[in-house]
């Protein structure tokens, strides 16, 4: 049946409307923000001495996933944490399980937040807002920083507060986040190289991490690292870590690649389809369709981007709420808007579900993207990927039919480290959170230690490794004989309890 611009159709019920150690080879969690804030100060400190300043004082404004964990690991750590919590079964759990302060209000409102600890003079050292509710983060923020503390940060869903930084510094707020704009760019690249099972950003895009599973027909299968390079003398990449069965590693040169190893590697975007190519035996094809269950603030996001990428792919977006619908469609373009539900196998066969190179399940519901996820690749869907916001479910794809699970609460926590953990832009961090380890990004002081070392003298330890240098544009893989140079941009990867061992060895502040 043809679609008619601007009107809804209607059809079988359904409404829908159209708008170093291996040659060449070589997400922490959300509480990583907040542990990295305690590295900045006291990098800024003279007081501190050997180590993360003790008893700093923090405010966690939301005690859900992220203020949960947050709260869990830093009072771990030893520092005085309060969390303002209004729902009654949150701050009950809380109190329970963790050793912190749970004050029970609403965080937007002074009188609680004095309660908090923030009122004129306050001695809080940071606090993040980390509610479902952009109104509530914000004026939280805007009142703690009015109080004096040092450093606030706020979590905004709504994309108009991002659009530009204007809002955050009329506002006084260090730093303001979308976590659907930085997941919506992991869904992006995850459809563009079809056969990665995770990515991250790096380098402004011009690299990233991608994790590719060696299939049993790869020419790589028996191949020592040491040996990639002679092999493969052309590409600009590195493993960083192996993953094999429930274990994994930082590689090293003797290490021998087997069939169903999960390999993290650092590259660009043209080398990662190459090495598809070799790892899996297939390359991406064009996008031709993609099919996206779950019209909110993630599944708009990411519609919009594929839109202006792509003139010509099919994109469809579904969701069972006519009145979203009907706002969504107004809003896109050349997306064809489905009210429906992503669970009924006709109507997804009727859309062509088995066509689709891509089902990006995006609603509220952690359970049913995961269940969205596993209909649609049995439907015949080329690739899934499932959003959840539950750390239980992190690992879910290896038990599930589902090929990527995506987290928007490490998303922010990665975005939001690369301003936390250097203040002065000098660093960006993203995390990976399944193999609790970091990819950091930092540039090299000409008054650092190891300028003019080798990478093979600095003597560092096993789970920490320097992936890429950028040298006057220039990307490359390091071996053991690269000299550092002062203003270097190097990539770190290391285990996120090695990390900051990593960053005061390369004598960065």
């Amino acid at each position: 049946m043809p679609y008619e611009e601007g009107k809804i159709h209607f059809s079988g019920g359904k409404a829908f409307l159209n708008p170093q150690t291996g040659g060449f080879f070589r997400d922490g969690g959300a509480f990583s923000l907040l542990y990295n804030m305690v590295l900045w100060k006291k990098q800024e400190s003279p007081d501190s001495v050997g180590g993360i300043e003790e008893n700093m004082k923090i405010v966690v404004v939301g005690g859900g996933e992220v203020g949960y964990s947050v709260a869990q690991t830093l009072s771990e750590e030893g520092h005085d944490i309060t969390v303002v919590e209004e729902n009654e079964d949150r701050a009950h759990r809380l109190d329970s399980d963790l050793d912190v302060i749970t004050i029970r209000g609403n965080g937007a409102r002074p009188q609680v937040l004095e309660e908090a600890g923030i009122a004129a003079g306050t001695d809080v050292d940071i606090l993040v807002a980390c509610t479902d509710q952009d109104e509530v983060n914000i004026l939280a923020c805007w009142i703690a920083k009015r109080a004096g503390v040092k450093r606030v940060i706020s979590r905004a869903r709504a994309l108009e507060f991002t659009d530009s930084p204007t809002w955050a510094k009329d506002l006084g707020i260090d730093v303001m986040n979308s976590p659907e704009r930085s997941v919506a760019r992991e869904i992006l690249e995850l459809l563009f190289v079809s056969s990665a099972v995770h990515t991250a950003e790096l380098l402004d895009g011009r690299s990233g991490i991608y994790a590719f599973r060696v299939a049993p027909n790869s020419p790589l299968v028996g191949v020592a690292l040491r040996d990639l390079k002679t092999l493969y003398p052309n590409f600009i990449a590195i493993i960083v870590y192996i993953q094999r069965g429930k274990t994994g590693s930082i590689p090293y040169g003797d290490m021998h690649i087997e069939a169903g190893d999960l390999c993290y590697i650092v590259t660009s975007r043209e080398q990662a389809w190459k090495l598809e190519e070799i790892y899996q035996m297939k390359k991406s094809r064009p996008l031709r369709r993609v099919i996206i269950i779950g019209a909110g603030k993630l599944g708009f996001q990411v519609a919009w981007k594929l839109e202006n990428l792509f003139k010509n792919l099919d994109i469809r977006l579904i969701d069972h709420n006519r009145e979203k619908c009907e706002r969504i469609a107004g809003e896109l373009k050349r997306t064809l808007v489905l009210c429906g539900d992503g669970a009924d196998e006709s109507f997804l066969r009727q859309e062509g579900i088995e066509e689709a190179d891509g089902l990006v399940c995006a609603t509220e519901s952690d359970e049913a993207n995961l269940l969205f996820s596993v209909l649609g690749r049995a439907l015949g869907a080329k690739k899934t990927i499932a959003v959840v916001r539950r750390k239980i479910y992190m690992k879910l794809d290896n038990y599930m039919s589902v090929d990527s699970i995506v987290n928007p609460n490490n998303a922010l926590a990665s975005v939001i480290l690369r301003h936390a953990r250097y203040p002065s832009g000098t660093g960006a961090l993203s995390i990976i959170e399944k193999i609790d380890a970091e990819m950091l990004e930092l540039v090299i002081p000409p008054e650092s230690p190891v300028t003019g070392k080798t990478i093979m003298s600095l003597g560092l330890p096993k789970g920490i490794l320097v992936a890429l240098i950028v040298r006057n544009g220039e990307v490359f893989v390091p071996v053991g004989a690269t000299v550092i140079r002062g203003d270097d941009k190097v990539m770190v990867f290391a285990s996120s309890d090695m990390m900051n061992d990593a960053v005061d060895r390369l004598g960065v502040k």
